[in-house]
Order: structure tokens, then sequence, then C-alpha cells
């Protein structure tokens, strides 16, 4: 039997049944875009926090390189530091080098002025052997001291070595050929130099044998039989012949007795 009030009451429970179906939808809905938002948000967050650690990591290494590069300069401060105390040093001792040569440079003048004039002094109170020959050298140095382009440090050396050859002469036998004064006439003689002990001639015929009298100071005849020891000792000293023992007399060991 059909009841009208219940079939309404169905067909308003069904027609309420379809009224709450929308109602959940939206909620539903409403439920995944907020699900979403909330993963976009994440995503957002993410990716934020994934930048921020790439550039956490960007400025680590730029820290780290920063501070290598603080410590290789660090090192090479030091360094330089040191090598700028060092050159402070060597420029102390440069400065005081050139203070010090210039105090030598005022003082080698007057002393290279004083050792040309005991040089001039001595050789003409020596055996009158060589004597264009030192004669000319002397003069040469005197010369050279007056001349501006010469530095004082080679005037100083050639003094010196003049004062080498000088002595050089005391320690060889030499053999030359010049003029020589002879009983008012300048003749042409061979020179016989025994270091500084004895200096003899002898005319080129042979005719005449002499030697210097130091204490004199002027030249002697000497007797007949020392011409040919007078020309063995030429032919020794030229090396025309081998060393050997001739007898000569030396006014400095007679004068020594």
């Amino acid at each position: 039997m059909f009841f009208p009030s219940q079939a309404l009451k169905g067909l308003i429970l069904t027609a309420a049944g379809f009224m709450t179906l929308p109602v959940h939808a939206e909620a539903l809905h409403q439920a995944i875009n907020t699900d979403l938002a909330t993963t976009e948000a994440a995503v957002r967050s993410q990716k934020k926090i994934a930048a921020i650690d790439d550039k956490s990591q960007t400025l680590l290494e730029e820290y780290r390189s920063a501070t290598r590069q603080t410590e290789t300069l660090q090192v090479y401060n030091r360094y330089l530091q040191e090598l700028l105390e060092s050159q402070q040093q060597e420029k102390q001792s440069l400065q005081r080098q050139l203070d010090e040569i210039e105090i030598t440079q005022r003082e080698i003048l007057p002393l290279a002025l004083r050792m040309l004039d005991s040089l001039a002094k001595f050789i003409s109170l020596d055996m009158p052997f060589l004597p264009d020959e030192r004669k000319q050298r002397l003069e040469n140095l005197q010369q050279m001291m007056k001349r501006a382009d010469v530095t004082n440090a080679e005037k100083f050396r050639r003094i010196l070595e003049a004062f080498q050859i000088e002595n050089d002469y005391g320690n060889n036998i030499e053999a030359y050929r010049g003029d020589l004064a002879l009983n008012g006439s300048k003749s042409s003689v061979d020179f016989l130099r025994l270091g500084r002990l004895a200096l003899y001639y002898q005319r080129l015929d042979g005719s005449e044998t002499g030697y210097w009298n130091k204490e004199q100071k002027h030249w002697e005849k000497l007797p007949e039989h020392y011409r040919q020891n007078v020309r063995t000792g030429l032919r020794i000293a030229r090396k025309e012949m081998a060393p050997d023992l001739i007898v000569l007399p030396l006014p400095a060991a007679e004068d020594a007795k």
C-alpha cells in the first residue's frame, strides 16, 4: 500500500543527499588546493633552501680562497719585509763604503804624489842603467798625474806598476846596448847589469871594459883581464850560452868588507 508521506520523506532524503554532495566536493577541492599550495610553498621553500645552500657553499669557497690568499700574502709580505730589511742593511753598508771611498779618494792622490816623488829620487840615486827608458816612464807618470781623464785609481795603479818594474830590476840580469860618454865623446857600448849589484860596460870592439863605481858615482875602467868575463856575462844575459861561473868585481861586496 502506497503511503505518500513515506515516499515524500524518501524524496526529501534523496534530495538532501543530492544537496550535500556539492558541499563535500567543495571541501575536498579546498583541501586539495590547500595541499597543493602547501606543496608549492614547500617546493619554493626547498628551492630557497637549495639556493641559500648553494650561495653558502659559494661563500664558503670564496672565504676559503680568501683565507688562502691572505695566508699567501702574509707569507709574501714577511718575505718582502725581510728583503726590505736586508736591502736597508745593504744600503747602509754601501753608504759606509762610499764614505770610505770618498775619504780614500781624498787621501790616495797625495799618497800617489809622494810615491812618485820617492820613485824619482830613487832613480836619481840608483845605478844609471836604462836611463832613457826609466826617465821616460817617470815623465809619463808625472804628466799622467795632471790629467783629469785618468781616474785616481788608475794613476795609483800605474805608479805601483812602475815600482814593481823597478823592483824586478834587482832580481835579474840584463844585457842591452846604448850610448855612453867616454873620454869626452859618446860611444856605443854593451851594458851588463847584474841585478842592482853591479853595472858594466864594454865597447863594441872589446877595446875597453869598465864598471859603475857606486861610491864615486862615475864610470871606471877595468883591467884588461876582465874583458872576456864581461863578454861571457853579456852572452849569458842574452841567453846565447848556458849559465856559467864568471869572475867579476863587485863594488858593493868590496865596500861591505
